[in-house]
């Protein structure tokens, strides 16, 4: 238990923070919601959060807390009082390799972002002509370039170990307590001058316009409440493991989340204000339910724009931040099983790690065009096409939705209320809302999710 080591208040919220926001909030949410007509879709998504993914995050720092162990060490541990016993150990187990899958993959698209800090630096010190820049032609070739694929996942999963690999305190909590507040300036930077672009009053218009919103919407909008909050593989139930006592669960929760859904909004912000400025002929085409719009579309509108030589370069390095944050918090939950449960060295059990997690991401890599049999690897059919896209949809749409379900289960039905209570209040005091809480937890999250799943059985993708 040496290896653990434990966060400080401020450090915990921002870790806690920094693993809940990433490509997600910047890069997904905003398609999204312009994909369901902006204001209502917002509206469900606000209420989803408060309703369902808050409720599930209150039971996993419980869990993390409570046992100050890994995901299969604490669910192993507060199995012995619930019926089934250890064998809920396979829920924690699931969290650590959903943890250790969405890492493999996910670091291959933040590589991305680091690629096109670059590529944005040149274009502002050598002059941006988007004749001789087709975005989406370069794009591509940089997908199918198996070497530069491998070479920024290994940029990026380097990083990602280094810090890990320092610790608890003196390297996830220094470099996301140094990175956090970086992250919160530029966007407001961004924010602010997005006021200047000429489609920033359309753009407020459709974020915050109340309208219709259909079945299908409505349904995107709770499950991405869910998945927003990294809830279902583990990171908050281990980042809640080094959570001291004396610390408010409930307080901690209202904060991630109202930080985690304000950076989502403002990266609309900034996206909106620069995708409403051009015709909407040109915007029909240009932008839509398009997960790289981020690389085909989006430097060129930056480039369009007053000082967007500057700001281009800032908004991809804004990017890289936040899923390094993310990057971070997937290691440590396999990180911290390996210590936790065979009592391996920190040092051991994060080299191993990043490197079985570099193994696993390689296919991943080389499956958007270097490698042939790799690229049309489809056992779902239409629904994923290519190993990266195949773990994304796994992860995403069962592995995800399905622990977040056996968590809220276990804790809601399987534990006693006074141990919940007892953990609640530590650290808070009297918690009035606890049964209104039990409640969500019990009834309102498990049926959201099991909507969620039963729309994935019908058809529905949600990677």
């Amino acid at each position: 238990m040496s290896d653990r080591g434990r966060f400080g208040r401020m450090g915990f919220i921002l870790a806690a923070v920094g693993s809940a926001i990433g490509l997600g909030n910047i890069w997904k949410f905003p398609y999204i919601t312009y994909a369901n007509e902006g204001g209502s879709f917002v509206l469900v998504y606000l209420i989803a959060i408060v309703l369902i993914g808050a409720p599930i995050m209150f039971a996993e720092l419980i869990i993390g807390r409570r046992t100050q162990q890994s995901p299969y060490g604490a669910f192993a541990e507060l199995g012995k009082q619930a019926l089934g016993g250890k064998a809920w150990s396979a829920v924690g187990g699931l969290g650590v390799f959903t943890g250790f899958v969405l890492l493999s993959y996910y670091a291959v698209i933040a590589g991305w972002t680091v690629y096109y800090f670059g590529r944005c630096l040149t274009w502002s010190l050598q002059g941006y002509d988007v004749q001789n820049a087709p975005l989406g032609e370069m794009f591509g070739g940089f997908l199918a370039n198996g070497a530069l694929q491998i070479t920024f996942l290994a940029i990026f999963l380097g990083v990602t170990t280094g810090v890990v690999l320092l610790g608890v305190k003196s390297g996830i909590e220094r470099v996301t307590k140094t990175l956090m507040p970086i992250l919160g300036v530029v966007l407001v930077l961004l924010a602010i001058n997005s006021i200047r672009a000429p489609g920033f009053g359309d753009a407020m218009r459709f974020l915050f316009h109340i309208g219709p919103i259909d079945a299908d919407g409505f349904l995107e909008a709770v499950g991405h409440s869910f998945f927003t909050l990294s809830l279902g593989m583990g990171a908050m139930i281990t980042y809640g493991s080094y959570v001291s006592k004396k610390q408010s669960i409930p307080g901690s929760t209202f904060l991630i989340c109202l930080f985690d859904t304000l950076i989502a909004l403002i990266a609309c912000v900034i996206m909106f204000s620069i995708i409403f400025s051009i015709p909407e002929a040109e915007r029909a085409t240009t932008f839509g339910r398009s997960s790289t719009m981020l690389f085909t579309t989006l430097p060129s509108m930056f480039y369009a724009l007053p000082l967007g030589g500057l700001l281009s370069p800032v908004f991809y390095l804004l990017v890289a931040f936040a899923a390094l944050t993310s990057t971070i918090g997937l290691l440590e939950v396999a990180v911290s099983y390996f210590i936790d449960a065979r009592g391996w060295t920190r040092k051991k059990a994060t080299l191993f790690c990043g490197a079985a997690i570099f193994a696993l991401g390689v296919p991943s890599a080389l499956s958007l065009g270097a490698s042939n049999g790799l690229s049309s690897f489809n056992p779902f059919g239409s629904l994923a096409t290519g190993v990266l896209d195949t773990f994304d949809y796994t992860v995403s749409n069962w592995f995800l939705p399905v622990g977040g379900l056996l968590t809220a289960v276990f804790v809601g039905w399987m534990l006693k209320p006074e141990l919940l209570r007892d953990e609640l209040e530590e650290g808070h005091g009297t918690f009035k809302a606890f049964g209104l809480w039990l409640f969500l937890l019990r009834f309102v999250g498990p049926v959201a999710i099991l909507w969620i799943l039963w729309a994935v059985i019908g058809g529905r993708s949600f990677a």
